[in-house]
């Protein structure tokens, strides 16, 4: 049986498709994959790039999106990036932009904080601590 790789895509349903794609490209870095118009078989659709080969498939949909967190008081998803500077510049554009997001908190393995999208949906925002390999001990 082959290994999975990864995450393909996390697919987010929105009433308003060029305001999240927007938030997601122009505030938060995405790039538009690509955005296809709604047919009489589907809904309008964009995909985002949100770096690697990550995706976010943004659906737009007449039904209000979920604004609940998960059971932990997260977001339950989240997007990275690569250091904790870049996470402290992404909150600093949030801030900009008038837009709610959390203090960044330490958490073992890494700095996390929680904004909001336009669509008030919580949006988790990491970045990985360096790890400390630990050494072996060897006798003899």
């Amino acid at each position: 049986m082959p290994d999975l790789f990864g995450i393909n895509h996390l697919t987010l349903s929105t009433n308003d498709l060029d305001r999240l794609v927007t938030y997601y490209t122009e505030l938060l870095g995405a790039v538009l994959a690509f955005e296809r118009a709604a047919t009489p078989s589907g809904p309008r659709i964009a995909v985002i790039d949100v770096g690697g080969d990550d995706h976010l498939m943004i659906v737009e949909a007449a039904i209000a999106p979920t604004k609940d967190l998960d059971s932990l008081g997260k977001a339950g998803w989240g997007l990275r990036v690569r250091t904790h500077a870049q996470l402290c510049e992404v909150r600093e554009q949030i801030l900009r932009a008038g837009l709610p997001v959390g203090q960044i908190e330490t958490l073992p393995t890494q700095w996390t904080m929680t904004t909001f999208d336009p669509d008030g949906r919580p949006v988790d925002v990491r970045a990985h601590r360096p790890r400390i390999m630990s050494r072996s001990r060897t006798t003899g």
